[in-house]
């Protein structure tokens, strides 16, 4: 049995091919949006909306509707609060995102302790990619074509937002729409990278691919290019390289080895990774 044999011999099971769907969907669209929250300095954000929207999954499974629809309602739910928090007072924008989503994460905590569930909610703060269903396929690439294509059609705005947002409102623009719309679509993502890696490291999704491109590039079409490419390529070797539970950890320590000896970027690019390879 050769290399290639060995590399396509998981993906014989339907289990193994979804994941592979759902980790390249969620890798590159977190990678998009990654290129734009580097460069406005919105890395915090990103991890703010993620650990927020547990609440919203867990009151979701209790009333029974999709999760996704309550982790947009309350990824939604703490943009706002972050801004009102933010404009209702003299606490800055860094407070009001440590104040809001901390508060949120910690009520979704409490939830998922006192919420009798025959179902282990514990999956969706790691991460559970072995166990996407097709619906949950389905459901990953309806909301990942969602973000990527509105996020390609403006982003000459949402560019222009990142660079100059006074220049924004001399051409007639609403650079406070745009920021909205940019917040809007990070709470999909967030909802997107979900089933993929969990609330706790979908922030690693959302930062390290777009700082990995600024690294190599200076040119913002670059990065949108780099930047799912490298999500891509780590998430298919992530989800090919270990073929079952006894050798996670020797595959481990291989991919780090030969991610460091062919990577430009070096440790950015091995965690990312490793953070994959956590949620297989």
């Amino acid at each position: 049995m050769n290399i290639v044999d060995i590399l396509l011999d998981p993906f014989a099971y339907a289990f193994m091919t979804r994941a592979l769907w759902a980790t390249l969907i969620a890798s590159v669209v977190c990678a998009l949006l990654s290129c734009w929250l580097v460069l406005i300095g919105w890395s915090l954000m990103g991890d703010a909306v993620s650990h927020a929207v547990l609440p919203g999954v867990v009151l979701a499974y209790i009333v029974g509707v999709p999760f996704a629809i309550g982790a947009v309602i309350f990824g939604f739910l703490a943009v706002a609060l972050i801004g009102a928090v933010r404009d209702g007072g003299r606490v800055k924008e860094d407070a009001a995102i440590g104040i809001v989503f901390t508060t949120l994460f910690a009520f979704g905590l409490v939830l998922i302790s006192v919420t009798p569930s025959q179902t282990d909610l514990n999956h969706i703060i790691f991460g559970n990619l072995l166990g996407v269903s097709t619906s949950d396929l389905v459901q990953i690439a309806i909301l990942g074509a969602i973000v990527a294509t509105l996020l390609l059609l403006k982003r000459r705005d949402f560019t222009l937002y990142a660079f100059d947002r006074t220049h924004v409102f001399a051409i007639g623009l609403s650079p406070r729409l745009l920021g909205a719309a940019l917040l809007a679509l990070l709470a999909l993502t967030a909802v997107t990278a979900l089933q993929v890696v969990g609330i706790v490291l979908v922030v690693a999704m959302l930062i390290i691919p777009g700082a990995t491109a600024r690294l190599l590039t200076d040119r913002f079409g670059r990065m949108l290019i780099i930047a799912p490419a490298i999500s891509a390529i780590c998430s298919i070797e992530a989800s090919a390289y270990p073929r079952s539970v006894k050798t996670r950890r020797a595959a481990s320590m291989r991919r780090r080895r030969v991610c460091w000896a062919r990577s430009c970027t070096g440790v950015l690019d091995i965690l990312y990774s490793l953070y994959i390879m956590h949620a297989v």
